[in-house]
């Protein structure tokens, strides 16, 4: 893959209408050729996350009608926890002809100073900060994307209550069958 490649990484359990808004955004928006998505394999801060094959697959949902957007294993391919220098380095390995951007959201910012070497990661990888609702950032791109938790995703979902506005009806099908929150 040659050209500019944004990552993505996260959670996304479960991904949520606003990871699909910052995808489309950052796909509209910016001179990238391809957005690569990337569930966490271990929360490098220990937070307890779904298993990573229903994350994958929820993440394939909920991103599969955005083109030039691909769902990476690669993080349940490296050693734990996931960190998100040695992913760039697989990265940039795996695709030695592309320059790579990482794409957060303007509400991680401040917890940057506690990522593994961020200054490497901000060389391999220079930011694309998204606006989050309720954290502006100067600089940050375009209008605020709806800060929707996926902590509350969750209770309602547990809770057997609506989704709708909050998660794509295939995720939160997916989630209901597989009883991911229950």
């Amino acid at each position: 893959m040659t050209g500019s490649v944004a990552v993505y990484g996260g959670s996304f359990d479960p991904p949520h209408l606003g990871h699909t808004l910052v995808c489309a955004y950052v796909l509209a928006a910016c001179a990238v050729d391809r957005l690569v998505v990337v569930p966490v394999g271990k929360h490098p801060f220990a937070k307890r996350v779904s298993p990573f094959e229903d994350r994958l697959r929820m993440c394939e949902l909920a991103f599969g009608d955005l083109r030039r957007l691909e769902v990476s294993r690669i993080e349940h391919e490296l050693p734990s926890p996931s960190l998100t220098l040695h992913t760039l380095t697989a990265l940039q390995t795996r695709y030695p002809d592309a320059g790579l951007r990482l794409v957060i959201g303007s509400d991680l910012l401040p917890e940057t100073q506690r990522w593994f070497e961020f200054e490497r990661v901000r060389a391999i990888a220079p930011l694309i900060v998204v606006q989050r609702e309720g954290h502006p950032t100067p600089g940050g791109l375009g209008p605020p994307i709806p800060d929707i938790s996926s902590t509350l995703v969750r209770e309602r979902l547990r809770a057997d209550q609506p989704t709708d506005g909050l998660l794509s009806p295939e995720v939160a099908a997916y989630a209901r069958a597989h009883r991911l929150y229950a």
